[in-house]
C-alpha cells in the first residue's frame, strides 16, 4: 500500500520540538564556527602554518598565501552574456584535451537463487575534445561466483560488501590503466568520482579497509608515477576538514552536522559583510590533515590537496581533491580550469562523469537477461540450481 501523508505529518506534528531543537543548536553552533571563520582569515599564511605546525590531525593546513584576500574566496572572474560566449571559453580550455572517467554497477547475489552469483558491470568515457567529437567508451563486466563471494548464506551484507569492494577495484584499476595509456601526456585528465580519502571505509573491518585504502594508493601512485593528473570530485560533500582545521584553532565545541561546504558557501569578510559565492569561484588549495584513515596511507598520508569549487548557481560547493604532485607541478590552475569546463558542459556536473554512469548502469531488464542466462548455462552444465518460488512467480506474471 503507498504511504499515508496524514499519518506521517501527524507524527511530525506531534515531535517538532525535537527538529526545531536541533535546528537551534546547530545555528548556535554554527555561528560561533563563522566567528572563528573570519578571525582566521585576518590571520596572515606563516601564523596559521605556525599554529597548526605542532597540532596533529588538524584537519587541514593552507598551501597557497592567504595574505592578500579579504575572505578566503578567489574570484573566478570571468562572466559570460551568451552561451555561445561561455562555450568559446570551454573550447578554448578543453580543446584537445582528453578527460575520463569510469563508473559501476552492479547485480548483488540474492536468495532467488540456490547458487551465489553477482555480477560487477565498470563503464567508461573518454572524451578527446576535437572538432570531430571523438571519444571511446565501453563496458567490462566481471562474474563473482561463490569462491568470490565467500559467504556461507545467500545473500546478505557480507556478500553486498564484497561486490561493492571488487566494483571499486576494478573502477580504480581501469584508472591506473588510463594513466598508463597516457604516460607523460600534458593534455589528460582522469576524474575520480568520490573522494581520495576513504573514510567510508572506516566503519568496516581491517581487511575490508585495507582493500579500499589499497585501490585509492594505486590511483595516488600511478598518477605521480605516469604524471597524469586525477581530479576527485565530490558534489555533495559532508568532509569536515576545515572545520576541524577552526576547532583545532579556536577549540570550538564539535558539531557532526556543520561542514565544511556548508561554511564555506557564504564567507565573512568581517561581521557585517558576507561574500557568496559565484559560478566557478574556489577556496585557496589546503592540504588535507585529516585523522582516521589517512594514518594508513604511508607516505600518501599528507599528499592529499583540496580545495572547494562552486560549480551551479543555486547549491553548495563542491570539493575537489588532487593528488600533491599536481599543486607542486603548478598545474592546479590549469585541472580547476578543465574542471569547469566539464562542469558548464554538463550543465552543473562534469559531463564526462555523467557519461560513464550512463554507459555503466545496469538497467531493470538485465538483471532477468542475467539470471536467464545463468539459468540456461546452469541447465545445461547439469548443476543443481534452485529457483525460489516467488522469482518463478515474478517470471510467470511477467
Amino acid at each position: 500500500m503507498p504511504l499515508k501523508p496524514s499519518q506521517i505529518l501527524n507524527q511530525l506534528n506531534e515531535r517538532r520540538s525535537e527538529f526545531s531543537r536541533f535546528d537551534e543548536e546547530t545555528y548556535r553552533i554554527v555561528e560561533l564556527y563563522q566567528k572563528a571563520l573570519t578571525e582566521a582569515m585576518q590571520l596572515s599564511t606563516t601564523e596559521l602554518q605556525s599554529r597548526l605546525a605542532n597540532q596533529k590531525d588538524c584537519g587541514a593546513v593552507p598551501l597557497e598565501s592567504l595574505d592578500d584576500l579579504e575572505s578566503w574566496i578567489l574570484s573566478f572572474g570571468l562572466k559570460w552574456e551568451t552561451r555561445e560566449q561561455s562555450n568559446a571559453w570551454v573550447r578554448e580550455q578543453l580543446a584537445g584535451v582528453s578527460t575520463f572517467a569510469v563508473d559501476g554497477s552492479q547485480i548483488y547475489p540474492g536468495k532467488d537463487l540456490s547458487i551465489p552469483v553477482a555480477l560487477v558491470q565498470i563503464g567508461w568515457f573518454e572524451n578527446l575534445h576535437t572538432e570531430s567529437g571523438q571519444y571511446f567508451k565501453d563496458i567490462q563486466s566481471y562474474v563473482m561466483t561463490p569462491q568470490d563471494l565467500k559467504v556461507d548464506r545467500l545473500g546478505g551484507e557480507l556478500a553486498d560488501r564484497k561486490v561493492n569492494m571488487r566494483r571499486f577495484e576494478m573502477e580504480t584499476q581501469r584508472i591506473v590503466d588510463y594513466f598508463e595509456e597516457h604516460e607523460g601526456m600534458v593534455d589528460a585528465l582522469a576524474f575520480f568520482d568520490g573522494s581520495l580519502v576513504a573514510s567510508f571505509a572506516e566503519a568496516f573491518d581491517q581487511e575490508t579497509q585495507a582493500t579500499y585504502v589499497r585501490c585509492v594508493l594505486n590511483v595516488l601512485e600511478a598518477s605521480e608515477h605516469f604524471k597524469v593528473p586525477v581530479v576527485a570530485y565530490i558534489d555533495t560533500s559532508t568532509a569536515r576538514d576545515l572545520t576541524g582545521m577552526l576547532k583545532s584553532l579556536f577549540s570550538l565545541p564539535d558539531n557532526k552536522s556543520i561542514h565544511d561546504a556548508k561554511l564555506l558557501d557564504k564567507l565573512y569578510a568581517n561581521q557585517k559583510v558576507s561574500q557568496a559565492m559565484a559560478w566557478g569561484d574556489r577556496t585557496p588549495i589546503f592540504r588535507c590533515a585529516r585523522s582516521g584513515i589517512l594514518d594508513t596511507y604511508g607516505k600518501q598520508g599528507d599528499r592529499i590537496a583540496f580545495t572547494y569549487l562552486k560549480t551551479n548557481r543555486e547549491g553548495l560547493p563542491a570539493r575537489l581533491e588532487l593528488p600533491m604532485w599536481v599543486y607542486e607541478a603548478g598545474r592546479a590552475d590549469q585541472i580547476i580550469n578543465w574542471v569547469r569546463g566539464e562542469v558548464a558542459i554538463g550543465g552543473g556536473y562534469p559531463y564526462v562523469i555523467e557519461t560513464a554512469d550512463q554507459v555503466a548502469v545496469v538497467q531493470a531488464g538485465d538483471r532477468q537477461t542475467f539470471l536467464r542466462v545463468f539459468q540456461d548455462w546452469a541447465e545445461k552444465e547439469d548443476l543443481k540450481l534452485r529457483l525460489s518460488r516467488k522469482m518463478v512467480s515474478k517470471a510467470r506474471r511477467r
